[in-house]
């Protein structure tokens, strides 16, 4: 069957619509059409095609509706601490891309906004804050992880004074290759600095959300931990319970219910780690001088171990974080879709009611052969009377609509192109990455100068007394 001869119909489009919301394959729905007339013969169409209105129709009627709920909806349970970018590319009219980026409770990076800026000045960055805050519902974040650009900290203090400003480690980090190149064995301090600010181990792959991962201890606590969260933080959970092992709790000081521990960490055979552990067992608090909960959001080994030695056998509910639980998912089922109620289409609306309609018409018809010429004959009448009406209709409006979209002309130019040479090799870079670089091409600039000159006036002193030897002889 020709590609220009296959056609959906609105009947055959309504029915793939509400298949598709029910959760029906379109191969299901694609052989229920087969069924319906007899045969794969008698349909004008493939299920290519249905497949193809789904992916290209079905789901992204209303685009833009459904990216801001489902952003929306991320924002509230991930929008915590969020990390801006504006070092990653340029678009071909020259345009930085500045991305707000999350991490979901699976430990996966979300987008939760973007934006295209002509230049990274301090007005620029406020209204951009500005703008993005309130499509997010207006609350402050509790952390902003930046480069190190004075613009953004300025913005940043004026838009959101109440958040934690902080430095992207990552850009700290790629800074140390250059820094430690002139120094003897700085591929082994890099090694050592990577290990003491990632403080990193390996994860495991991501297994099946709904099987159930055995608790690596006796531990209630960490049964606690097993009914809510998610796998991939789980498993980050388990880590610290197994490293409990290597701890040793000592009691240094108490009072009304207020404990100091120190907790020696046995890292190797010859390596103790020592840390300070305090313990509240009032306000159920407890806090360790690592500071990883307060850094990657789950207790440590060295607290567990307090806890532990405690006898404590549930934690407050302020150390399970809902945004590593499992039910964070549940959230986005309530949100609407595109071609729900609300964001249906007035055309498809219609469609809907003279369906219904119609079926107590049909079935009325259906009893009788008289019956139903009759609804024939109805039919045809009508059907040439909203012909005419429809010609006339068209005829009259497509005066007025040509003259509509020449007083709508959009006086809004296109910015200036740029020529693009393909994909950059490298990060743009930060406003302050691109300053040093200038600072320091400068300086060596001015240095070549500095021994040109000193070379050019030991020449001429040695030619000035090679003459004087010769005049001499």
């Amino acid at each position: 069957m020709l590609k220009q001869h296959r056609e959906l119909s609105m009947s055959i489009r309504r029915t793939i619509e509400n298949n598709e919301e029910a959760g029906i394959r379109p191969s299901k729905t694609y052989q229920s059409f087969v069924a319906a007339v007899g045969g794969r013969r008698e349909l004008n169409f493939i299920e290519k095609d249905v497949r193809n209105y789904i992916s290209r129709e079905v789901r992204n009627v209303s685009e833009q509706e459904d990216a801001k709920e489902f952003g929306r909806a991320a924002f509230e349970y991930f929008g915590d601490v969020i990390s801006f970018d504006t070092t990653y590319n340029t678009n071909r009219y020259n345009l930085v891309c500045g991305s707000f980026v999350g991490v979901n409770h699976h430990g996966q990076s979300i987008l939760l906004g973007c934006s295209l800026m002509k230049n990274e000045e301090i007005e620029s960055f406020k209204w951009l804050f500005q703008c993005w805050l309130r499509c997010m519902g207006g609350n402050a974040l509790k952390g902003f992880l930046t480069d190190q650009c004075a613009s953004i900290k300025r913005a940043l203090e004026a838009c959101m004074p109440t958040t934690i400003h902080s430095w992207c480690i990552w850009h700290i980090m790629k800074k140390i290759p250059s820094k430690l190149n002139g120094y003897k064995g700085h591929a082994d301090i890099e090694r050592e600095m990577s290990q003491i600010v990632f403080n990193s181990h390996s994860k495991d792959s991501f297994d099946n959300f709904h099987t159930v991962i055995p608790c690596a201890t006796k531990f209630s606590i960490e049964a606690q931990f097993q009914d809510v969260y998610t796998h991939q933080k789980f498993r980050e959970v388990q880590a610290q319970f197994r490293e409990k092992a290597n701890c040793i709790t000592r009691l240094m000081n108490s009072a009304l219910g207020y404990s100091v521990y120190e907790v020696g960490e046995q890292v190797s055979s010859s390596i103790l780690n020592k840390f300070v552990v305090t313990y509240d067992s009032v306000a159920a608090e407890v806090k360790c001088q690592c500071l990883l909960f307060e850094s990657r959001g789950i207790l440590c080994r060295h607290t567990l171990s307090v806890l532990s030695f405690e006898q404590v056998s549930q934690v407050s509910p302020r150390y399970i974080l809902e945004r590593w639980s499992k039910k964070v998912k549940r959230r986005h089922t309530h949100i609407k879709s595109s071609h729900d109620e609300p964001l249906m289409e007035p055309r498809s609306k219609r469609f809907d009611q003279l369906v219904f309609r119609s079926q107590n018409i049909c079935k009325f018809a259906s009893e009788s052969e008289e019956l139903t010429a009759f609804l024939h004959r109805a039919y045809d009448n009508v059907m040439a009377e909203m012909e005419s009406l429809k010609a006339k209709r068209k005829g009259t409006s497509s005066l007025s609509h040509e003259d509509a979209n020449l007083e709508s002309v959009n006086e809004l130019q296109s910015p200036p192109r740029i020529r693009t040479r393909g994909r950059p090799k490298n990060r743009l870079g930060s406003k302050l990455d691109k300053q040093i670089a200038n600072a320091t091409k400068k300086k060596k600039t001015k240095v070549l100068s500095e021994v040109k000159v000193m070379f050019f006036k030991f020449v001429v002193i040695e030619f000035i007394f090679l003459i004087n030897s010769l005049a001499n002889m």
